[in-house]
C-alpha cells in the first residue's frame, strides 16, 4: 500500500509541474503540498488498514473542501 501512495505521489507531482508550466501558480503549489504529504505517508510503512483510512480521510476533506468552493466561491458563468 506504501507503493500507491509513492504512486499517487508522482502523478500529482506531474500534476503539479504542469500546472506550472501553464502559469497556474496557486493550483501548482497545492499540488506540490498533495505530492510532498502523499510521498511522506509512504515512506511510513504503516498498515495497510492505516493506509486505507488515511486515503478515505484524505477523499473527505476533499469532497467538504470541493462543496464549499463550488457553493460559496464559484462565480457560475461562461468562459471567454
Amino acid at each position: 500500500m506504501d507503493r500507491v501512495f509513492r504512486g499517487i505521489a508522482f502523478w500529482t507531482g506531474i500534476f503539479a509541474v504542469m500546472f506550472y508550466v501553464g502559469d497556474m501558480i496557486n493550483m501548482s503549489l497545492l499540488f506540490l503540498a498533495q505530492t510532498v504529504f502523499f510521498l511522506g505517508i509512504g515512506y511510513l510503512n504503516l498498515s495497510e488498514r492505516l493506509y486505507m483510512y488515511i486515503f478515505g480521510a484524505y477523499l473527505t476533506v476533499f469532497m467538504i473542501g470541493f462543496t464549499y468552493y463550488v457553493t460559496f466561491l464559484l462565480e457560475p458563468g461562461f468562459a471567454s
